[in-house]
C-alpha cells in the first residue's frame, strides 16, 4: 500500500514531533484566517472612512454654496436699500428740480443774469443727479410707454406720430432700473 507524504514524514517521528508539526500547521492556518479577517476589517474601515469623507465633503460644499448665496442675497439687499434711500431722498428733491425748470421757462422776459443763475442751478442739480445714477425721462416726441409714463390726456396731431408724447407735464425719474416717479404726459392719438 502506498503512503502519502504526511505519513512518510511522520513515520520516523515521535508523538511530540507530530503534535508540534500539527500545531504549526494549525497556527499557520489560523494566522492565514486572521490575516484575511484583518484585511476584510481594514477594507470595511477604509470603506467607512471613504463614506465619512464623502459626507464631510458634501457638507463642506453645501456650506460653501450657502455662503455664496448669502453673500449674493446680502449684496442685492444692500443695493436695494441704497436704491430705496436714494429714491426717498430724490423724491424730496424732485419738486425743487421741477420748480427750477418752471422758473427757467418763466424767466424769458427776466434779466439775463437772473436766467443764467437759474440755468447754473439746474446744471448743478443735473450733475448731482448724474453722480447718483438718476436719469430723467419723458420728452416730447418719445414713444409712450405705460411702464414709464402716465398719460393724463391725449390730443390729435398731424406733426407727431400716434402713441408719442405731445406734452410733458412732469418729467419722470429713475435710479438704475427703479422708477422714482413716472412722467406725466399728454399723448398723441
Amino acid at each position: 500500500m502506498g503512503m502519502d507524504s504526511k505519513e512518510k514524514e511522520t513515520e520516523g517521528q515521535t508523538a511530540e514531533d507530530i503534535a508540534e508539526n500539527n500545531a504549526e500547521d494549525i497556527t499557520e492556518e489560523t494566522d492565514a484566517q486572521e490575516t484575511v479577517q484583518q484585511e476584510d476589517t481594514a477594507d470595511d474601515k477604509t470603506e467607512e472612512l471613504q463614506k465619512a469623507l464623502e459626507a464631510e465633503k458634501d457638507k463642506l460644499l453645501r456650506t460653501a454654496a450657502e455662503y455664496a448665496n448669502y453673500r449674493a442675497r446680502t449684496e442685492r439687499e444692500k443695493a436695494g436699500i441704497y436704491a430705496n434711500a436714494v429714491s426717498d431722498t430724490i423724491n424730496e428733491i424732485i419738486p425743487i428740480a421741477d420748480n427750477i425748470d418752471r422758473a427757467i421757462d418763466a424767466s424769458r422776459n427776466a434779466p439775463e443774469e437772473f436766467r443764467k443763475g437759474l440755468e447754473m442751478i439746474a446744471a448743478q442739480l443735473a450733475k448731482s443727479f448724474e453722480k447718483l445714477n438718476i436719469t430723467s425721462f419723458g420728452e416730447v416726441g418719445e414713444t409712450f410707454d405705460p411702464e414709464f409714463h402716465n398719460a393724463i390726456s391725449s390730443v390729435d396731431s398731424d406733426e407727431l406720430e400716434s402713441d408719442t408724447i405731445a406734452l410733458v407735464y412732469q418729467k419722470g425719474y429713475k435710479v438704475g432700473d427703479k422708477i422714482i416717479r413716472h412722467a406725466m404726459v399728454q399723448t398723441v392719438n
